[in-house]
């Protein structure tokens, strides 16, 4: 008998599970076959589909372009709307009920995901210069221009353009630069100052963290030197009653993966420091029984200055933040493994620093500075691990020990009245802190879009005439006249009209040299670089790449393949669903 319910239950699964076909008439018919039916357009018709998704995501996106670019409400199923002005994130909530259109907006997806992974910032202009190319792109192609050729004239094009960018471009002489930088990517000159304070205290190697505060108003807190999540094992090792923390001045470090419980083990370490005066920071995977309690009682004595916490981290990663403390401290790494037991350690393996502060759950080691060489191996080494880590995690953890060993760590805390400010503030914080990052790695160039507008004039002529072949040159020109497109924008967004905008920036670069363009804070035309108007130069780079990669792709496209949804009325549902629970009821109750 239960054979036969499982065999019904199977039959009615199957029968409610199986695809089904429309009549003329509209009435549902059960076939024999389960398959997925999908469209196939062809040439033409394909290419349109593509073209009008990707124009609704670039029109939904440039509006956000510039100082008085405007911001877009996302509907959020639960909790209230977001506001944002970010790129990257309007472009991802984008989903049309046209499957084909959705491939277009797909594309779009992935050129500012590109542009956000590679360069944190330039979402908004990739998309700009993407819808550019592709609809002038395909004119050409229903023109008679061969795509193929079109496609490769496009790449090339982006590659000198890319290189005159890199010619272009200047390195980041201070912190004003940083603050500019800033500014123009968050549109707050607040925020601004409080992203370049933090990166010119903690450095190119150190990190800024931005975090969510129950306050109105933003603040930015700095820890300095190698920060631990760990405290002390025993509340009995405060030495300031008040403040709950223990303090070590000029304190050796002993590092350790071992477990110590056996008090033998470090009594020989403990006669030497004893005779020295030397406070003590014991790092070891765990301090109990007796070696604890003997560690307590001299401390309490003021026989010994000594405080043990447990080691950060667990597995491999655990070795390798001790490996990274010893390092730091000059310390030698106590373990079996490189044939060092507790009892054989002498005061000679023990590292120093000036300064050790230990909390209930945070210890702060301040270093001296005689390690300064190995700690820059050791980042560079670090650095390397993590560009070959093949997780996200993993990469962000590399940073961490980065930062850690580097310059320390800064902690941006955003307030904001509402939850919805709160998010739209982070954002901004998010993307200004990614360009800042980017500028330092190849420098700033004009921004408001007059650096791409004044390679447009200035070497259009000669990129245009390296190329041989007609339908390549083709499709360089339309590269070369997309450049323009983000000063237009910025333009169109300040209420002005784009085309006299560029006209002017055009004449002035011609006058007085490259650098000049419109500031649309202010609406004056200035030199943008003293003026503080500057865009990271990888950005920029990216911006093109990106949108030439997949424009140029979109236009060699000849057909499009999608599967056709399946529409259900509630009726429809209800009846499956009772279909399925009678199937599971039956096959349980026989």
């Amino acid at each position: 008998m239960k054979f036969h319910s499982i065999a019904l239950t199977a039959a009615l699964l199957a029968q409610t599970s199986a695809f089904t076909t429309t009549t003329g008439n509209g009435v549902h018919t059960p076939s024999s076959t389960a398959l997925h039916a999908k469209t196939v357009s062809f040439k033409e018709d394909s290419r349109k589909k593509l073209v009008s998704g990707i124009n609704q995501v670039a029109n939904a996106v440039k509006v956000t372009l510039g100082p008085k670019g405007r911001n877009v409400v996302l509907e959020r199923n639960y909790g209230a709307p977001e506001i944002v002005n970010d790129g990257v994130t309007i472009a991802r909530e984008i989903s049309l009920a046209d499957p084909e259109c959705n491939v277009g907006v797909r594309l779009v997806q992935e050129v500012a995901s590109k542009s956000d992974s590679k360069a944190g910032d330039g979402t908004t202009t990739s998309t700009i210069m993407t819808q550019a190319i592709v609809n002038n792109g395909m004119k050409a192609v229903t023109s008679g221009v061969n795509p193929i050729a079109l496609n490769a004239g496009i790449k090339k094009a982006a590659g000198m353009v890319t290189n005159k960018i890199r010619e272009l471009a200047t390195q980041i002489n201070g912190i004003d630069d940083l603050q500019s930088v800033a500014t123009i990517a968050s549109g707050s000159v607040d925020m601004g100052r409080i992203i370049a304070q933090a990166q010119d205290k903690v450095g190119e190697n150190g990190s800024t963290v931005i975090e969510e505060s129950q306050t109105l108003f933003d603040e930015i807190e700095f820890t300095e030197g190698l920060t631990i999540d760990r405290g002390y094992i025993s509340p009995y090792f405060v030495k300031d009653q008040e403040r709950q923390v223990a303090e070590l001045m000029n304190p050796r470090v002993l590092v350790t993966d071992a477990k110590i419980d056996n008090v033998n083990e470090i009594v020989p370490l403990l006669e030497q420091l004893v005779k020295t005066k030397e406070p003590v920071l014991m790092i070891a995977e765990d301090v109990t029984g007796d070696a604890l309690s003997a560690l307590v009682v001299n401390k309490m004595r003021g026989v010994l200055d000594v405080v043990a916490i447990r080691a950060p981290g667990f597995g491999q990663r655990r070795k390798a933040y001790l490996q990274d403390i010893a390092i730091a401290t000059g310390a030698t790494y106590v373990a079996e493994e490189v044939g060092i037991t507790l009892d054989s350690v002498t005061t000679d393996m023990l590292g120093t620093c000036d300064r050790i502060v230990i909390a209930k759950e945070l210890t702060t080691i301040v270093t001296d500075g005689k390690q300064e060489a190995a700690i820059e191996a050791r980042i560079a080494q670090i650095k390397r691990e993590g560009e070959e880590a093949d997780t996200d995690f993993d990469r962000d953890k590399a940073q961490e020990r980065v930062a850690a060993l580097g310059g320390g760590i800064a902690r941006i805390k955003v307030g904001a009245a509402t939850e919805t400010e709160l998010k739209d503030k982070k954002l901004r914080y998010e993307d200004a802190l990614n360009s800042v990052q980017s500028a330092r790695e190849l420098g700033i160039v004009p921004g408001g879009g007059s650096c791409l507008a004044y390679i447009q004039d200035v070497f259009a002529d000669d990129i245009l005439a390296s190329f041989e072949d007609e339908d390549e040159r083709a499709g360089a020109a339309i590269l070369m006249k997309s450049l323009s497109e983000p000063c237009c924008q910025v333009a169109e967004n300040a209420g002005i009209e784009g085309a006299v905008v560029l006209s002017k920036v055009v004449d002035l670069c011609k006058a007085e040299g490259f650098g000049f363009g419109w500031n649309a804070a202010n609406n004056k035309y200035c030199n943008l670089m003293e003026a503080g108007v500057v865009d990271p130069a990888k950005v920029t780079i990216n911006a093109v790449e990106n949108s030439a990669s997949v424009a140029g792709l979109v236009l060699t496209t000849e057909c499009l393949v999608t599967e056709i949804p399946v529409f259900e009325s509630e009726e429809d549902m209800q009846r499956r669903f009772d279909a399925e629970g009678m199937g599971m009821g039956m096959g349980g109750g026989m």
